[in-house]
């Protein structure tokens, strides 16, 4: 069975506050483990949620502001410390790639982890196998960007349709590659299957790459510093509010949203969730602290047979 899930590390915004520490999220998916933005105290709120450095493929920065980026010396160094043996892929900043050689060799160890850089300079996507990682460039005072994983759309094969068309075995493999076998269409025996859509959004304002970056995902994570009473403090410090990010989730057909990065202003989360539900009717998350979120399943397919 695969496992697609989103491991909360941290919710706070700027500073760590006693129930909170500060960001840091795990996504499974399937073999694939990525790390977005480990901020300071990352390595033990892992250790307390029960992930590990081989857990982790892929480190996500979004930008390099202190609470984004402060826990990557002490993940950096795990990875070797516990012989990690696959390659780790780090995508980030261009602009900020001498904060990150910095924070990668902020003190001396012995580095034997595989861990390959990847500067990202402008809006673009990376392949990972079967997968899409996307990035796109948002608004904040320090250069930022947005990262959306895609899964490709295939096709789920109906049992009782490869039944009725007498297909079996390696046949039914040779009918995924080909597209047809002797008389029989893949349309025959199959329905499509929507691919999966993940977005993670942090430090913004407002602007095109926000909607872009959310478009149809299932599970759309996404900053909500400021309440609306605060709109120009987010403005101008370039963040959003809880409503912004809830209206962006409205417009842009978002199954899940995930709301995080809390200003320690707020004490109340529940005032986040009240305020998004003012905007978006779907499902709604306000992150906790090693909180575990499952990825939606499958919307069903065509003709009422569900997707797996």
């Amino acid at each position: 069975m695969s496992t697609r899930e989103l491991v909360v590390l941290g919710t706070a915004s700027q500073v760590p506050t006693r129930h909170r520490n500060q960001n840091g999220y795990l996504l499974r998916w399937d073999g694939e483990g990525f790390l977005f933005d480990p901020g300071e105290g990352t390595q033990r709120q892992m250790l307390r949620a029960g992930v590990a450095a081989t857990d982790i493929t892929r480190i996500c920065i979004t930008h390099f502001h202190g609470d984004h980026t402060l826990g990557l010396p002490g993940v950096i160094q795990r990875l070797s410390l516990d012989a990690v043996k696959h390659p780790v892929h780090a995508h980030f900043p261009a602009s900020g790639a001498h904060y990150f050689e910095r924070l990668r060799h902020a003190t001396s160890f012995y580095e034997q982890a595989d861990l390959r850089e990847h500067p990202i300079a402008e809006d673009g996507s990376f392949t990972i196998g079967k997968l899409t990682l996307e990035a796109r460039r948002l608004s904040h005072p320090v250069e930022a960007f947005g990262y959306r994983l895609v899964e490709p759309d295939g096709r789920t094969m109906l049992p009782e349709r490869l039944r009725e068309h007498g297909i079996e075995g390696p046949d039914v493999g040779r009918l995924q590659r080909e597209g047809r076998l002797r008389d029989t269409s893949l349309d025959d025996v199959s329905v499509p299957r929507r691919g999966q859509r993940f977005a993670f959004v942090m430090d913004t304002r407002l602007c095109d790459a926000v909607y872009a970056l959310a478009e149809d995902t299932d599970m759309l994570v996404i900053e909500s510093t400021f309440l609306a009473e605060d709109t120009r403090l987010a403005r101008d410090f370039g963040h959003l509010t809880a409503r912004q990010a809830a209206r962006v989730a409205a417009e842009s057909g978002v199954r899940q949203l995930v709301l995080t990065h809390f200003s320690q202003r707020y004490p109340e989360p529940e005032r986040f969730l009240d305020e998004a539900k003012a905007e978006f009717d779907g499902e709604i998350v306000v992150a906790e602290d090693l909180e575990r979120v499952q990825v939606p399943k499958r919307r069903s397919s065509p003709a009422g047979h569900p997707a797996p």
